[in-house]
Protein backbone atom coordinates (compact mmCIF):
# COMPACT_ATOMS: atom_id res chain seq x y z
CA UNK A 1 0.00 0.00 0.00
CA UNK A 2 3.30 2.35 0.56
CA UNK A 3 3.60 2.74 -3.09
CA UNK A 4 0.28 4.22 -3.53
CA UNK A 5 0.69 6.69 -1.41
CA UNK A 6 3.80 7.22 -2.28
CA UNK A 7 2.71 7.56 -6.20
CA UNK A 8 0.11 9.64 -5.11
CA UNK A 9 1.87 12.63 -3.36
CA UNK A 10 4.65 12.40 -6.29
CA UNK A 11 1.98 12.80 -9.05
CA UNK A 12 0.26 15.34 -6.32
CA UNK A 13 3.55 17.32 -6.37
CA UNK A 14 4.59 16.90 -10.24
CA UNK A 15 1.23 18.54 -10.91
CA UNK A 16 0.67 21.34 -8.58
CA UNK A 17 4.54 22.59 -10.41
CA UNK A 18 3.53 22.08 -13.96
CA UNK A 19 2.42 26.19 -14.91
CA UNK A 20 -0.78 25.48 -16.49
CA UNK A 21 -2.19 25.16 -12.70
CA UNK A 22 -1.07 28.53 -11.57
CA UNK A 23 0.99 30.43 -14.23
CA UNK A 24 -2.37 31.55 -16.17
CA UNK A 25 -3.56 33.59 -12.77
CA UNK A 26 0.60 35.64 -12.59
CA UNK A 27 -0.37 36.25 -16.08
CA UNK A 28 -3.78 37.75 -15.71
CA UNK A 29 -3.40 39.56 -12.29
CA UNK A 30 0.11 40.92 -13.67
CA UNK A 31 -1.64 42.23 -16.49
CA UNK A 32 -4.64 43.14 -14.44
CA UNK A 33 -2.61 44.92 -12.44
CA UNK A 34 -4.16 42.85 -9.66
CA UNK A 35 -2.39 43.04 -6.07
CA UNK A 36 -0.39 39.91 -4.86
CA UNK A 37 -3.51 39.10 -1.83
CA UNK A 38 -6.08 38.62 -5.26
CA UNK A 39 -3.51 36.42 -7.17
CA UNK A 40 -3.12 34.29 -4.03
CA UNK A 41 -7.12 34.48 -3.49
CA UNK A 42 -7.85 33.63 -7.30
CA UNK A 43 -5.02 30.30 -7.04
CA UNK A 44 -6.84 29.22 -4.15
CA UNK A 45 -9.90 29.32 -5.50
CA UNK A 46 -9.35 28.14 -8.77
CA UNK A 47 -6.79 25.40 -7.48
CA UNK A 48 -10.51 24.32 -5.02
CA UNK A 49 -12.17 24.01 -8.18
CA UNK A 50 -9.34 22.20 -9.63
CA UNK A 51 -9.45 20.01 -6.71
CA UNK A 52 -12.91 19.06 -5.91
CA UNK A 53 -13.49 18.02 -10.14
CA UNK A 54 -10.73 15.70 -9.68
CA UNK A 55 -12.23 14.33 -6.15
CA UNK A 56 -15.52 13.91 -7.44
CA UNK A 57 -14.12 11.39 -10.24
CA UNK A 58 -12.08 9.66 -7.98
CA UNK A 59 -14.48 9.05 -5.43
CA UNK A 60 -16.88 7.37 -8.29
CA UNK A 61 -13.67 5.57 -9.64
CA UNK A 62 -13.12 4.39 -5.98
CA UNK A 63 -16.09 2.61 -5.32
CA UNK A 64 -16.22 1.32 -9.02
CA UNK A 65 -12.79 -0.16 -6.95
CA UNK A 66 -14.49 -1.29 -3.94
CA UNK A 67 -17.62 -3.24 -6.36
CA UNK A 68 -15.21 -5.14 -8.47
CA UNK A 69 -13.00 -5.98 -5.65
CA UNK A 70 -15.73 -7.67 -4.04
CA UNK A 71 -16.87 -9.72 -6.94
CA UNK A 72 -13.77 -10.41 -8.36
CA UNK A 73 -11.31 -11.56 -6.17
CA UNK A 74 -7.60 -11.40 -8.66
CA UNK A 75 -8.59 -7.55 -9.04
CA UNK A 76 -6.99 -6.03 -5.83
CA UNK A 77 -4.10 -7.99 -6.60
CA UNK A 78 -3.60 -8.43 -10.13
CA UNK A 79 -5.82 -6.80 -12.16
CA UNK A 80 -5.55 -2.87 -10.65
CA UNK A 81 -2.18 -2.69 -10.15
CA UNK A 82 -1.86 -4.29 -14.08
CA UNK A 83 -3.98 -1.10 -15.03
CA UNK A 84 -1.79 1.17 -13.37
CA UNK A 85 1.00 -0.33 -15.40
CA UNK A 86 -1.36 0.21 -18.94
CA UNK A 87 -2.18 4.16 -17.86
CA UNK A 88 1.40 4.45 -17.31
CA UNK A 89 1.82 3.53 -20.65
CA UNK A 90 -0.61 5.20 -22.64
CA UNK A 91 0.77 8.39 -20.29
CA UNK A 92 4.25 8.03 -22.13
CA UNK A 93 2.76 7.16 -25.70
CA UNK A 94 0.59 10.54 -25.63
CA UNK A 95 2.43 12.75 -23.46
CA UNK A 96 2.97 15.19 -26.77
CA UNK A 97 -0.83 15.08 -27.02
CA UNK A 98 -1.55 15.77 -23.71
CA UNK A 99 -2.56 19.24 -22.75
CA UNK A 100 -4.61 20.64 -19.63
CA UNK A 101 -7.18 23.61 -20.40
CA UNK A 102 -5.62 26.10 -21.02
CA UNK A 103 -7.01 29.63 -20.50
CA UNK A 104 -5.80 32.12 -23.31
CA UNK A 105 -5.43 36.17 -23.35
CA UNK A 106 -8.29 36.11 -26.31
CA UNK A 107 -10.66 34.37 -24.00
CA UNK A 108 -10.10 36.57 -21.22
CA UNK A 109 -10.13 40.38 -23.73
CA UNK A 110 -12.65 42.96 -22.87
CA UNK A 111 -14.36 40.76 -19.52
CA UNK A 112 -14.58 41.98 -15.76
CA UNK A 113 -12.66 41.23 -13.36
CA UNK A 114 -15.29 38.70 -11.88
CA UNK A 115 -15.65 37.25 -15.44
CA UNK A 116 -12.49 36.68 -15.75
CA UNK A 117 -11.69 34.67 -12.31
CA UNK A 118 -15.31 33.22 -12.84
CA UNK A 119 -13.43 31.84 -16.16
CA UNK A 120 -10.48 30.76 -14.33
CA UNK A 121 -12.60 28.59 -11.98
CA UNK A 122 -14.48 26.71 -14.38
CA UNK A 123 -11.04 26.20 -16.85
CA UNK A 124 -9.76 24.97 -13.89
CA UNK A 125 -12.89 22.34 -12.73
CA UNK A 126 -12.78 21.58 -16.37
CA UNK A 127 -9.17 20.19 -16.13
CA UNK A 128 -9.47 17.63 -13.48
CA UNK A 129 -6.12 16.06 -12.84
CA UNK A 130 -7.08 11.89 -14.52
CA UNK A 131 -3.55 11.05 -13.95
CA UNK A 132 -4.17 10.54 -10.14
CA UNK A 133 -7.24 8.60 -10.97
CA UNK A 134 -6.00 5.23 -11.05
CA UNK A 135 -4.74 5.89 -7.27
CA UNK A 136 -8.22 6.40 -6.11
CA UNK A 137 -9.18 3.05 -7.99
CA UNK A 138 -6.69 1.08 -6.73
CA UNK A 139 -7.86 2.70 -3.39
CA UNK A 140 -11.41 1.58 -3.64
CA UNK A 141 -9.90 -2.03 -3.24
CA UNK A 142 -8.92 -1.21 -0.01
CA UNK A 143 -12.04 0.42 1.56
CA UNK A 144 -13.42 4.12 1.97
CA UNK A 145 -10.67 5.67 4.59
CA UNK A 146 -8.29 4.88 1.66
CA UNK A 147 -10.04 6.93 -1.02
CA UNK A 148 -10.21 9.57 1.46
CA UNK A 149 -6.71 9.59 2.42
CA UNK A 150 -6.08 9.41 -1.27
CA UNK A 151 -8.10 12.33 -1.67
CA UNK A 152 -6.49 14.15 1.35
CA UNK A 153 -3.12 13.26 0.31
CA UNK A 154 -3.79 15.44 -3.64
CA UNK A 155 -5.78 18.14 -1.89
CA UNK A 156 -2.81 19.45 0.74
CA UNK A 157 -0.33 18.92 -2.06
CA UNK A 158 -1.55 20.21 -4.75
CA UNK A 159 -3.19 23.42 -2.99
CA UNK A 160 -0.06 24.27 -0.82
CA UNK A 161 2.06 23.47 -4.30
CA UNK A 162 0.08 25.68 -6.34
CA UNK A 163 0.31 28.47 -3.71
CA UNK A 164 4.11 27.98 -3.02
CA UNK A 165 4.62 27.84 -6.62
CA UNK A 166 2.69 31.01 -7.02
CA UNK A 167 4.46 32.88 -3.86
CA UNK A 168 7.72 31.97 -5.74
CA UNK A 169 7.30 33.20 -9.33
CA UNK A 170 5.47 35.96 -8.44
CA UNK A 171 8.93 37.27 -6.33
CA UNK A 172 10.85 36.29 -9.45
CA UNK A 173 12.70 33.41 -6.85
CA UNK A 174 12.34 30.51 -9.41
CA UNK A 175 13.59 30.15 -13.34
CA UNK A 176 12.87 27.25 -15.04
CA UNK A 177 12.24 25.72 -18.68
CA UNK A 178 8.51 25.38 -17.48
CA UNK A 179 8.30 24.29 -21.01
CA UNK A 180 10.23 21.59 -20.84
CA UNK A 181 8.42 20.16 -17.68
CA UNK A 182 5.16 20.39 -18.68
CA UNK A 183 6.10 18.97 -22.29
CA UNK A 184 7.86 15.79 -20.24
CA UNK A 185 5.09 15.87 -17.55
CA UNK A 186 3.75 12.64 -19.56
CA UNK A 187 6.50 10.50 -19.56
CA UNK A 188 7.12 11.28 -15.93
CA UNK A 189 3.65 10.67 -14.82
CA UNK A 190 3.28 7.54 -17.20
CA UNK A 191 6.63 6.44 -15.00
CA UNK A 192 5.20 6.67 -12.02
CA UNK A 193 1.98 4.94 -12.63
CA UNK A 194 4.38 2.17 -13.91
CA UNK A 195 6.54 2.20 -11.08
CA UNK A 196 3.61 1.94 -8.29
CA UNK A 197 1.69 -0.80 -10.24
CA UNK A 198 4.24 -3.15 -10.24
CA UNK A 199 5.32 -2.09 -6.60
CA UNK A 200 1.63 -2.97 -5.68
CA UNK A 201 1.69 -6.10 -8.04
CA UNK A 202 5.40 -7.60 -6.88
CA UNK A 203 6.52 -6.43 -3.26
Amino acid sequence: MNSIWIGSILISLLHSVIPNHWLPVIAIGRKEKWTYAEIIQVTLLSGIAHVLSTIIIGIFLGIIGAELSISISRFSKVIAPSLLVLLGLYFIVQHYRHHHFHVHEQQIKKRTKSGIIISLVIAMFLSPCMEIEPYFLLAGTRGRMDILLIALIYSVVTLAGMLIWVQLAYRNMVKYNWHKLEHNAGIITGLILIISGLLTMFV
